[in-house]
C-alpha cells in the first residue's frame, strides 16, 4: 500500500486498496451490469460479435459504462446513449487501436473536477464533437472508405447506421436489422456483401486487382438469393430491373438509394467515378445514423 504522494508504504492503505479493488471487481464482473452494457452496443448499431473489430473499444467503454453508473449517477437510459454515442465514435475513429492504455488515461484525466451525470454527458461529448468534425466527415472519412479490407471499422459503422436508421437491404423489403440479427443463423446467410460492379464484369473492362474489385464503396448488403441471380451481370443491365420494380413506391425507393448511398445514374458511371461518389454519400449515411443517437 504505496501512497503516491508521500511514497510510503502502510498496510493499513494496503488493505484499504484491496478493498477498493474487491468492490470494483464485484461491479465488473457483475452479469447484470455486463448485459446492461451490452444492450448499448445493440443501440448503437452494433447488433452481433462479427461487427466488433476492436475488444479494446468494448472493454473501455465499459469502464465508462460502469463509471457513469456508479461515479456518476447517470441515468440508466441516459447512459446507454451517451454510451452508445461513445461506441460508435470510437469504432469508427480506431480511438482505442494503437496505445489504448495511453488513450484510455487521457480520456480519464478529462474526468478530473466533474462531479455530476450531467459532467459525466459533457466531457463524453465533448470529446467525440473534437473527434467527429467537420471535416473528419467531410474530407478523412471520404478518404479513410479508400480501402478493400473485409473488417474495416468504417464498413461496419456504414453497417451500424443502416440499423439505426431501420434501412431496408437493397432490393428488397426486408430490413438490414433483420437480417443482421445473430439470432437468425440458418446455414446459408440470409444477406450477403454483394459487388455493385460484379468482379466478372470488371474483369471483362480490365479491372483485376482485388484491391480495386473489393472496395468498400462497391458493397453492398442484398438477400444471398438476388446476389446469386446478378452473378456478373453489369449494372447498366441488372440494376433497370430491380429499379423498374421496386421504383413503384418512389418514396420508399428513394430512400432506400439514400441508405445505400447510390449516386444518381451510378449505374451507367465510370468505375472510378462512382467510387469518388459513394464515397462521400457513405460518410453522409454514416453520419446520419451516428446522428440518431
Amino acid at each position: 500500500g504505496k501512497d503516491l504522494e508521500t511514497e510510503q508504504f502502510s498496510a493499513a492503505l494496503r488493505d484499504e486498496q484491496f478493498e477498493v479493488l474487491k468492490k470494483a471487481q464485484a461491479k465488473v464482473l457483475n452479469l447484470t451490469n455486463w448485459h446492461e452494457f451490452m444492450k448499448t452496443l445493440v443501440r448503437a448499431g452494433f447488433r452481433s460479435r462479427s461487427m466488433i473489430t476492436s475488444e479494446s473499444t468494448v472493454l473501455y467503454s465499459y469502464v465508462l459504462y460502469l463509471l457513469g453508473r456508479y461515479d456518476f449517477g447517470v441515468d440508466s437510459h441516459a447512459l446507454r446513449s451517451i454510451v452508445a454515442r461513445w461506441f460508435f465514435m470510437s469504432s469508427l475513429t480506431g480511438r482505442y487501436t494503437d496505445s489504448p492504455e495511453s488513450q484510455m488515461e487521457s480520456d480519464l484525466a478529462r474526468f478530473r473536477g466533474a462531479g455530476t451525470a450531467d459532467d459525466f454527458v459533457s466531457v463524453l461529448d465533448g470529446i467525440a464533437r473534437d473527434a467527429l468534425t467537420e471535416d473528419f466527415w467531410a474530407i478523412s472519412l471520404p478518404n479513410a472508405l479508400e480501402t478493400s479490407s473485409a473488417r474495416s471499422p468504417y464498413l461496419f459503422a456504414y453497417y451500424a447506421a443502416l440499423n439505426l436508421l431501420d434501412a431496408r437491404v437493397l432490393f428488397s423489403e426486408m430490413r438490414v436489422a433483420e437480417l443482421l440479427d445473430p439470432a437468425i443463423s440458418p446455414r446459408k446467410s440470409a444477406i450477403e456483401r454483394h459487388h455493385l460492379f460484379p468482379k466478372g464484369y470488371l474483369k471483362t473492362i480490365g479491372i483485376t486487382d482485388i484491391r480495386d474489385t473489393n472496395q468498400i464503396a462497391n458493397y453492398a448488403l442484398v438477400q444471398w438469393d438476388d446476389n446469386v441471380h446478378i452473378s456478373d451481370s453489369a449494372p447498366s443491365d441488372y440494376y433497370p430491373k430491380y429499379e423498374q420494380r421496386l421504383a413503384r413506391d418512389a418514396a420508399a425507393w428513394d430512400l432506400t438509394l439514400k441508405h445505400h448511398a447510390l449516386p444518381d445514374g451510378w449505374h451507367c458511371k465510370e468505375y472510378r467515378q462512382f467510387l469518388d461518389e459513394r464515397r462521400k454519400l457513405l460518410a453522409e449515411v454514416i453520419r446520419a445514423g451516428y446522428e440518431t443517437l
